[in-house]
C-alpha cells in the first residue's frame, strides 16, 4: 500500500511541476519507468521465493537510478528530486528485510547520493536525510523486535500445549499405569518366592512415577541454568568413562535434565543387552551453537531391524526415552552401530546459537 500511494503522489506531483522539467518527454518516461518498476515490486515483494537480495538490491539501484537522474532532467538548480517520497519503498524494504542494518545502509546510500547532486546543502536537504537516517534504522528495529515477539510467543504457546499435553498423560499413567503396578506389588508380596522380586521392583517403578507425576502436575518450568559437564560427570562410574571439557557448559536445567536422562538411557542399554560389567565411554564436545553428547560401547552392535521389531511390540525405550527426549528439545540423536560396538550421538541446541 505504501509503494502504491508514494507512486501515485509522484505521478500527481510530476504532472503539477511539468513546467519544472528540461526534458520533459525524458522524464514522463523515467516517470513510467518507476511505475512499471512499482508493479513489478508488488508481484515479486508478494513471494517469499523472490523476495530476496537481488530483488532488494535491484529495487535500491532503481532508487538511486532515479535520482541521479534528476539533474538532467530538471537542470541543476532543481529543489526537489525527481521520484521524491517514492525511495520510502525501498528504503522500508530494507530495513524490513535486514533490519536496523539493512535500513541503515539503505538510508546512508539515498543519502549520499541525494547529497551529491545537489549543489548546495539547505537546511531543507538536511532535513531529508535527517529522517532517512533515523527512518530506516528505527524501523528495522522495530521489524527485529516484532519478530523476536512473536517468537517468545509461539514458544510461549508450545510450551503451554506441552504442558497440557504432559498433565493429560500424567492422569493416564495414574488412572491406569499405576493401578497396575500397585496391584502388582500387592500380589507378588503375597505370593512371596520369585513373585517377591517383582513385587519390589512394580514399588521402586511406582515411586518414579508418582514423583514423576507430581512433578508434571506442578507445570513449573525451571528457567535457571545447569553444568551439563558436572550433571554428567555424576554418571561416571567403574564401568562408565566420562570425559568434559574443563570448562563449564551451562545450560537450562530442564535441558541438561533430559539430556543426562537421555544418556542414562543409552547407559542402561549398554547394561542390559552387552553386559553389567561392560565398559562405556560418554564424551561432551561443547560449541557455540550446540553441544553433542557420545555414548559408546563396545558390544556386539544392534542388529539393524531390532529398533524397528522393539516399536512394532511397544517397547519404546530407545525411541520415547532417547530419541523422543532430544525431539523434544529440538535436537538430535543418531545411532551409529556395527560389529565394533554401538554410539550414540546426542545434539542439542544452545540458545542463541540455532536460530
Amino acid at each position: 500500500m505504501l509503494r502504491v500511494v508514494v507512486t501515485v503522489n509522484l505521478v500527481v506531483l510530476t504532472f503539477w511541476r511539468r513546467d519544472n522539467f528540461d526534458r520533459p518527454v525524458a522524464t514522463a518516461l523515467v516517470v513510467a519507468a518507476l511505475v512499471g518498476w512499482t508493479a513489478f515490486a508488488l508481484w515479486a515483494y508478494s513471494s517469499a521465493v523472490r523476495r530476496g537480495p537481488p530483488l532488494l538490491v535491484l529495487d535500491l539501484a532503481t532508487a538511486l537510478g532515479a535520482l541521479l537522474a534528476t539533474p538532467w532532467l530538471k537542470g541543476d538548480d532543481f529543489n526537489a528530486t525527481l521520484p521524491g517520497f517514492w525511495i520510502m519503498g525501498v528504503l522500508l524494504a530494507w530495513a524490513v528485510h535486514w533490519r536496523w542494518q539493512g535500513g541503515l545502509v539503505a538510508a546512508a546510500l539515498l543519502s549520499l547520493v541525494d547529497l551529491a547532486i545537489r549543489p548546495d546543502l539547505t537546511q531543507a536537504n538536511y532535513g531529508n536525510v535527517f529522517l532517512l537516517m533515523i527512518g530506516g534504522p528505527i524501523v528495522g528495529y522495530l521489524c527485529q523486535s516484532l519478530q523476536q515477539m512473536a517468537a517468545e510467543r509461539d514458544l510461549a504457546q508450545q510450551a503451554a500445549a506441552s504442558a497440557g499435553e504432559r498433565a493429560r498423560l500424567a492422569r493416564a499413567v495414574h488412572d491406569g499405569v499405576l493401578q497396575v503396578l500397585a496391584l502388582v506389588q500387592r500380589r507378588g508380596a503375597e505370593l512371596g518366592g520369585e513373585f517377591a522380586d517383582l513385587s519390589r521392583l512394580a514399588g521402586e517403578q511406582e515411586s518414579s512415577l508418582r514423583s514423576l507425576i507430581r512433578q508434571q502436575d506442578t507445570l513449573v518450568t525451571d528457567a535457571a541454568d545447569a553444568d551439563l559437564a558436572v550433571a554428567l560427570d555424576d554418571l561416571g562410574g567403574p564401568t562408565v568413562t566420562v570425559v568434559t571439557p574443563g570448562a563449564a557448559v551451562p545450560l537450562p536445567a530442564y535441558v541438561v535434565s533430559e539430556v543426562v536422562a537421555a544418556t542414562r538411557a543409552c547407559l542402561d542399554n549398554v547394561a542390559v543387552h552387552v553386559g553389567p560389567q561392560a565398559p562405556a565411554w560418554v564424551m561432551l564436545d561443547a560449541t557455540e551453537d550446540r553441544v553433542v553428547v557420545s555414548v559408546r560401547d563396545e558390544g556386539p552392535g544392534i542388529p539393524g531391524d531390532r529398533l524397528a521389531a522393539a516399536e512394532a511390540e511397544g517397547r519404546l525405550g530407545v525411541s520415547s526415552s532417547i530419541c523422543g527426549r532430544l525431539q523434544d528439545l529440538g535436537g538430535t540423536a543418531e545411532l551409529s552401530t556395527g560389529s565394533w560396538g554401538t554410539e550414540w550421538e546426542l545434539s542439542v541446541p544452545r540458545a542463541g546459537g540455532a536460530a
